[in-house]
């Protein structure tokens, strides 16, 4: 991005959210939250804009100078929406084009992971043509994924080969490729990483602590994530302070990997104290029910400073 300018209280700044992929409700949510907390921060010109196919147009007719990126899942979290905030010289917030390319692909997330070493659960890679064989490679239970599909939409659980079937069919709704997992019957947790600069203006990177989900669901499901009470959150998780760290400095690894920027939470699984990679989110939501405001919320960051640290890493 060419000379980017700094973010100040009257520049002319969009809130990108809604758009054309399945996630669509969340990111209205998270968009409108988003907006309310830099009304209140004392942003000016701020315009909060439901994304259509024609959004090159709107964001140059409303001569948008920064972009804060509330969209999730496709176009707005696989590098679409970046590639042509690039094309339009908008400077926007969080990962950019290779990096929301490849977290969006969870095959692609987990070739980058490997290559880093880093610990992953066994699976395979299918198509509608090869699933039956390749799945013979794994153990049941599994969680069957779209390969490009956010908020475990798309995913089921199967403890038998007569459940395959009507899982990937399940998945082949949404996406052409689908991973199948080994199901670990472990904890679920999620570690956010944010940037921002020191007072030496050099680019920091931290975790936030932990947050361990205890679900009334199986597992963490859509559902799960995003109906009030049907989920408790852990926060802080409850490890010793070795595997805190452990997976801490993990998140910050994979977010590096990744060629992330400004943003990201990092999912995992722990069983027997070894914990497992499972996807990077780019975009993560900011609605109510958000992991990621409540991690931030845990080290003493509440929304609205998190939104503006989020925003400020347009700046980067």
């Amino acid at each position: 991005m060419e000379n980017i300018k700094k973010i100040n209280k009257n520049s002319k700044i969009a809130v990108l959210m809604g758009g054309l992929s399945n996630e669509r409700e969340v990111s209205l949510r998270s968009g409108r939250k988003v907006f309310q907390a830099l009304i209140e921060l004392g942003y000016k010109d701020v315009t909060l804009i439901d994304v259509s196919r024609n959004i090159a147009d709107v964001l140059v007719e409303n001569k948008i100078e920064f972009v804060l990126n509330m969209l999730h899942g496709r176009y707005g979290e696989d590098g679409c929406i970046q590639g042509v905030l690039e094309f339009l010289n908008i400077p926007y917030s969080g990962c950019g084009v290779k990096a929301s390319a490849v977290c969006m692909d969870k095959i692609m997330t987990k070739k980058v992971l490997s290559s880093a070493n880093l610990p992953l659960i066994k699976s395979v890679n299918v198509n509608k043509e090869n699933y039956r064989k390749k799945v013979e490679e794994l153990n049941f239970p599994m969680i069957i994924k779209p390969a490009n599909e956010g908020s475990s939409i798309g995913m089921t659980k199967i403890d038998s080969m007569d459940e395959l079937d009507n899982a990937i069919n399940r998945a082949l709704e949404c996406d052409k490729e689908i991973l199948i997992e080994e199901y670990l019957k472990g904890e679920s947790i999620t570690v956010g990483v944010l940037e921002r600069k020191d007072e030496n203006n050099e680019i920091e990177t931290f975790a936030t602590p932990i947050l361990a989900f205890k679900t009334k669901t199986e597992w963490y499901d859509y559902e799960a994530k995003y109906t009030k009470g049907l989920t408790e959150f852990i926060l802080p998780a409850k490890f010793d302070s070795d595997l805190t760290e452990t997976i801490q400095k993990l998140a910050i690894e994979a977010h590096k990997a990744c060629s992330c920027k400004g943003v990201s939470r990092v999912d995992f699984l722990v069983e027997n104290n070894i914990p497992y990679i499972l996807e990077i989110n780019t975009n993560p939501g900011m609605t109510d029910t958000s992991d990621l405001p409540a991690q931030a919320k845990a080290m003493g960051i509440e929304y609205d400073e998190l939104v503006e640290i989020i925003l400020k890493t347009a700046e980067f």
